[in-house]
């Protein structure tokens, strides 16, 4: 008696590529359809559906991805405002990128879940039809943003910097620097 487990054959490796480029060619495609409103770079590619509000400029460079499938990802730009994020970043689940004035993300940016990057007040303190403050944001490359970091009106955050898990940066950040805290203050140098 002849005891053989038949087993299934092991896909192929070009199986296995050719899976993965088809899924991808999806993720491109949704981006196509759902970012439609927005100037896309080669390879933008798009997990989910994010809500976009694009009165103004919203441009995502080559290779970004973006993650929307947990918690929608919220990119604005209001009417003559820009929001540009640079190649290579990668944008996760419940993100708000919201411009008023201007956001400038760079490229190689890591943008974990939660974060909140606000150019603007939206209304003043106390009177909500009065206009709040606005200021532009400037995101250097290979910036990480952990979960939940906000970033507030007129901050400039140096290359390679971190800004850790729930901290809120109210003041420019020096490139290559760890910063964390209510407000954020910086606790290591990565050099």
């Amino acid at each position: 008696m002849d005891a053989t487990l038949d087993l299934p054959a092991r896909p192929s490796r070009p199986a296995v590529s050719a899976g993965r480029l088809w899924r991808g060619g999806l993720r491109w495609l949704n981006a196509q359809v759902r970012l439609r409103r927005c100037t896309l770079g080669r390879r933008v590619t798009l997990w989910g559906r994010p809500h976009v509000n694009a009165s103004g400029e919203i441009a995502l460079g080559d290779n970004v991805t973006v993650h929307s499938f947990l918690s929608r990802v919220q990119l604005s730009a209001g009417e003559g405002a820009r929001l540009s994020v640079g190649e290579g970043t990668y944008i996760n689940n419940g993100t708000v990128l919201s411009a008023r004035d201007e956001v400038r993300i760079g490229a190689g940016c890591q943008i974990a879940t939660g974060v909140i990057v606000m150019d603007s007040d939206f209304h003043a303190v106390g009177d909500l039809d009065a206009a709040g403050k606005t200021a532009p944001i400037v995101i250097g490359d290979g910036v990480w943003l952990a979960t939940r970091a906000t970033v507030l009106k007129g901050v400039t955050i140096g290359e390679g910097a971190v800004v850790a898990a729930g901290a809120v940066v109210t003041k420019d950040v020096a490139p290559y620097t760890v910063v964390a805290g209510v407000p954020a203050r910086p606790i290591r140098s990565l050099r």
